[in-house]
C-alpha cells in the first residue's frame, strides 16, 4: 500500500512539473531592439559639430548616430561613413568612417 501511495505521489509531482514547463512564458524578442540583420552600407555626409547626427550629402537628410563615440574626433567634418541604417528609427550606427575624398583634395 505504501508503494502504491508513493507511486501515485511522484507520478502526480511528475505530472505538475510537466504543467509548469509547458506553462512557462519565454521572452519575446524585442521589436524595439536594434536590428541586427540591417546591412552595412557606405554613405558621404556631413557630421554635425556635437557629434549626434549626421546629413546625406545627395538628399539632405539628417540622421540620429546611435553610436556618437566612433564618430569622436570627426564633428563638423565631411566623412563617408559605413554604417547600418535603420530607417524606421532615423538612425545609423557607424562602423567605421573615412574622410570623404573631396574633403583630402582640399
Amino acid at each position: 500500500m505504501k508503494k502504491l501511495m508513493l507511486i501515485t505521489i511522484c507520478f502526480a509531482v511528475s505530472l505538475l512539473m510537466c504543467g509548469v514547463t509547458v506553462a512557462q512564458d519565454y521572452p519575446k524578442q524585442d521589436s524595439t531592439k536594434a536590428d541586427t540583420s540591417a546591412k552595412a552600407v557606405k554613405i558621404t555626409g556631413k557630421i554635425s559639430d556635437d557629434g549626434k547626427t549626421f546629413v546625406v550629402d545627395n538628399d539632405s537628410k539628417s540622421w540620429k548616430i546611435s553610436n556618437p563615440d566612433a564618430v569622436k574626433g570627426h564633428e563638423g567634418h565631411h566623412v563617408t561613413l559605413t554604417a547600418n541604417v535603420y530607417a524606421n528609427k532615423n538612425e545609423v550606427r557607424v562602423q567605421s568612417l573615412e574622410m570623404a575624398a573631396d574633403s583630402m583634395q582640399k
